[in-house]
């Protein structure tokens, strides 16, 4: 039997719905998704298995214009996920159309496209008439000589099937590159850690997202076949503080309910979670914390 195996990247602006893809392609939820932008902050791999296939998805943080150093090492970490892969996938939102932020990704697709095979995803194409989702791909296609452009909705499925059959025949002929019962290749601690970030993005609004990060302190296996989570949320100013608390701790607590209940639906079994919050002023400057996200503090300079 040939196997084939291969990273696919998929690039965007913002909210194009490349997470959702994602978690739609390996059937599980790998990548956090909310309505809130540049919520992917490191490249989350999620594998899926398509026939003698397997597929190795890089999420990759959507691309924007960078305004800090966090930024910049999200931008940085996206094109460098675009130039590691064997097929790159630009997703389209249909409803918005060719954005500054679609043209400057078809300009440097110019150069990270070259020798790649590169394929346009329209996506929410719910959204939009056929005429104008015509018009849409012809424009597009005029501008960057895709290898083949699909019509999807990652949220409702539409299409999915056509385009993950499609992937698997342009990957390389080889060994498969993970386990066949492993979906993602982050670390459960960071998966965790994820999860409880997307719950605190969904309950808190504004900029306040952004400011914040959490990290898995501790990580114990329990005799009952429980786990003990130990989680630090940290925030870049004090006043930041109170609003992850919330009256009377009430905010943290419904944080905290949602994301242990998402741990034990994922993990399959019970989970006893534990969060703090702390103030870590210049956490946005320190090298370690990039790390942990995935991310390469010399890329925010």
């Amino acid at each position: 039997m040939t196997t084939r195996a291969g990273f696919v990247a998929l690039i965007g602006e913002p909210n194009a719905g490349k997470s959702t893809l994602t978690n739609r392609m390996v059937g599980a939820k790998v990548s956090i998704v909310t309505h809130k932008v540049q919520t992917t902050r490191a490249r989350i791999r999620g594998v899926a298995i398509e026939g003698d296939a397997q597929i190795v998805f890089v999420d990759t943080p959507g691309l924007f214009k960078p305004r800090r150093r966090l930024d910049r090492a999200m931008v940085a970490a996206a094109w460098g996920g675009a130039a590691d892969a064997d097929v790159i996938v630009l997703m389209v939102e249909a409803h918005r159309g060719v954005t500054d932020g679609v043209q400057r990704i078809l300009e440097g697709l110019e150069d990270i496209g070259k020798g790649r095979t590169v394929a346009l995803a329209i996506n929410k194409i719910d959204r939009v008439k056929a005429e104008a989702l015509l018009a849409l791909s012809k424009d597009l296609n005029e501008r960057y000589p895709f290898a083949k452009t699909f019509m999807i909705s990652a949220e409702k499925g539409y299409g999915i099937d056509d385009l993950r059959e499609w992937l698997a025949g342009e990957l390389p002929e080889g060994p498969w590159l993970y386990p066949e019962d492993q979906i993602a290749d982050l670390p459960m601690r960071m998966i965790a850690a994820e999860i409880t970030r997307e719950k605190l993005t969904l309950r808190l609004h504004q900029e306040l997202p952004y400011q914040l990060t959490v990290e898995t302190e501790n990580w114990e296996e329990r005799k009952d076949g429980s786990a003990r989570i130990d989680q630090v949320i940290y925030v870049a100013r004090d006043g930041h503080k109170g609003i992850v608390l919330g009256h009377r701790g009430e905010t943290i607590k419904a944080i905290s309910t949602a994301a242990r209940e998402e741990m034990e639906e994922f993990l399959g079994r019970k989970v006893h979670l534990f969060l703090q919050v702390k103030v870590r002023t210049g956490w946005l400057d320190e090298a370690a914390r990039y790390s942990e996200m995935g991310l390469d503090f010399k890329d925010g300079n």
